[in-house]
């Protein structure tokens, strides 16, 4: 969601900017990688062991959402290509959900707010697994909510982590790189996307 439908990138570099300021330090493109899919305690670890910081990251997670909740506002614009890749699944029949590392009152705030959210066959957020990205759980229980093989379904993933999830979930995965992940790594996936637009993408559901 967060990249991939949503452009929420500049929110969160500017949520790790604000909490990491006051301690001396700054966030960069290589925490954000090793953050990108984590859930909830466990990204806010990967910032302490990146940092090498004394804080107990449930008290950074707290923080982090305060932070998020402000920055949010109305709600994040949508990425390129968006609106009509929804219109084509919606006018094609074709079930579709939204599997996402982040906390649920947060997806459930961007989502119930867009015409399409009683569309959606499922939501899975970080709050529904136990295993945050690259880990497959979130891709295997998406598969599970439509009633399918994993290997029957297609998985857009902006980031290196999640594409990595989708993978190893055993799903068709086309990565679609934001301006902040254009620099990670997609071993396994069926093709790299330019944006929603990208024909790729239409003609696999096109095939469907």
């Amino acid at each position: 969601m967060d990249g991939l439908l949503f452009d929420t990138e500049n929110i969160y570099w500017e949520v790790g900017q604000r909490l990491l300021a006051p301690r001396g330090r700054s966030f960069c493109s290589r925490l954000q990688q090793r953050m990108m899919g984590r859930i909830g305690v466990a990204a806010l670890q990967e910032m302490v062991d990146f940092h090498e910081l004394d804080d107990d990251p449930h008290d950074l997670l707290a923080e982090s959402d305060e932070i998020y909740s402000d920055l949010l506002g109305a709600g994040p614009p949508a990425m390129p290509g968006m609106p009509e890749l929804i219109d084509a699944l919606i006018a094609g029949g074709i079930p579709f959900g939204v599997a996402t590392s982040s906390r649920g009152r947060f997806a459930n705030r961007i989502l119930r707010a867009q015409p399409w959210f009683d569309s959606l066959s499922f939501l899975l957020t970080g709050d529904d697994v136990r295993e945050g990205k690259p880990h497959p759980e979130m891709y295997l229980a998406a598969a599970a909510k439509l009633e399918i093989e994993a290997s029957r379904m297609l998985v857009l993933e902006d980031s290196g982590n999640g594409s990595a999830a989708g993978v190893a979930a055993g799903a068709v995965v086309i990565a679609v790189p934001s301006p902040h992940t254009r620099t990670h790594e997609f071993p396994g996936v069926h093709a790299i996307a330019d944006s929603l637009s990208d024909p790729v993408i239409h003609r696999l559901l096109a095939a469907e």
